[in-house]
């Protein structure tokens, strides 16, 4: 007994114009790079805020002298 034939899925198709073999060949390699690309790679990490950065609960020496009330608060 053979399994029936499954109808081939279209990946796109060309709604305007006439594009040649070279064209339609081009825009199938940057479609199918794209989809392949998809998943790759590490996403990048989302920019934290400096008062959530675990660097920031690391204790600094305490600056004396004028100004360092302000050197006490965010770093810089």
């Amino acid at each position: 007994m053979t399994a029936p034939e499954e109808p081939q899925r279209l990946l796109f198709s060309v709604v305007r114009g006439t594009p040649d073999e070279v064209e339609l060949a081009a825009l199938t390699a940057v479609v199918a790079g794209l989809a392949s690309s998809a998943g790759d790679g590490p996403s990048p990490e989302p920019r934290r805020s400096p008062w959530a950065d675990p660097a920031a609960r690391l204790r600094r020496p305490l600056q004396h002298g004028p100004g360092a009330w302000r050197a006490s608060g965010l770093p810089r």
